[in-house]
């Protein structure tokens, strides 16, 4: 089933123990949709100024992404983030951030992708996440993202939102923060209290956590040795859980399981390089060799 996306595309100079990179492809719109694109056609809607290189778009174009969606605005600069990852690598420092189109008016989603059924609205102001929604009138399944800033700036906004959607993706410290509950599983009832049917906790190395309404369900990641840059990696694991949700037409208790280990998978991949350069490499049949061996690795007696 078709599969839209909105969300940041950007330009992103990235420094980590194994290195730095400058003006490298970024923003969550671009990692989902090119996790998704393994198992389904993604549509994408987002916003970059006139400074962007043609060549970014190309590439998504060629990995069954349609990019219709994304405005190139005439006079405006694209997003930017300067992030650093230090030690463990568990968190990103922002050392800079020019917002410049995101600061503007939003994206619209285009007539043709108004009947997409599967929608995945990734992390911006709630406020426009909401406008989304409202586009999007014949959704099956929505299913949003957020962070710190909109929880302690915006709350009732963001609550607004998730009466509106289908699920929530967020990591645990979000969780916390969302809550005031340390227990990630109480945070996770707590948060279906607020109108979603499932929320799926991003604990980084240590996996993801499923908590809906007749379900509870721990997802451990895929080991991962040779870990470069973290940059997307929670946005692609969104990508690969959705991607396959809108593939199977469905989002049952089993078929949600699936997905989530299809986005760890997913994940796993990003680590091992820069950007999205390890990812915009990676198969259909390589994502399917490392399910395999992540099954292996979590059966037992």
């Amino acid at each position: 089933m078709s599969l839209l996306v909105t969300g940041s595309i950007g330009i992103d100079t990235l420094e980590t123990p194994s290195g730095r990179v400058e003006d490298a492809l970024g923003g969550s719109a671009v990692y989902f949709a090119l996790a998704a694109s393994l198992f389904t056609p993604v549509r994408m809607v987002g916003v970059v100024g006139d400074d962007f290189a043609s060549a970014g778009l190309e590439l998504l174009a060629l990995k069954d992404i349609d990019i219709r969606g994304v405005e190139v605005r005439k006079g405006a600069r694209t997003f930017r983030w300067h992030g650093k990852y230090v030690g463990t690598m568990n968190e990103a420092e922002t050392v800079a951030v020019k917002l410049n189109v995101l600061a503007e008016r939003g994206a619209t989603i285009p007539a043709a992708f108004a009947d997409s059924r599967y929608v995945f609205l990734a992390n911006t102001h709630p406020e426009l996440q909401r406008d989304f929604v409202r586009q999007v009138p014949q959704a099956a399944l929505l299913v949003c993202d957020t962070m710190n800033l909109w929880i302690e700036n915006e709350p009732q906004e963001l609550r607004r939102l998730l009466a509106e959607v289908h699920g929530l993706v967020l990591n645990e410290g979000e969780a916390r923060l969302l809550t005031q509950k340390n227990n990630l599983v109480t945070a996770g009832r707590e948060i279906l209290k607020l109108g979603p049917r499932f929320v799926i906790i991003k604990k980084g190395e240590h996996g993801s956590l499923l908590v809906s309404r007749d379900d509870l369900f721990l997802m451990p990641p895929f080991p991962t040795e040779n870990v470069v840059d973290p940059t997307g990696c929670g946005d692609s694991f969104a990508g690969g859980v959705m991607g396959y949700l809108a593939a199977q037409g469905r989002c049952d208790r089993d078929t949600l399981r699936a997905a989530m280990a299809r986005g760890s998978v997913v994940g796993s991949f990003v680590l091992e390089s820069f950007s999205i350069e390890a990812l915009s490499r990676v198969t259909r049949d390589d994502a399917e060799q490392r399910l395999a061996r992540l099954r292996e690795m979590t059966q037992f007696t």
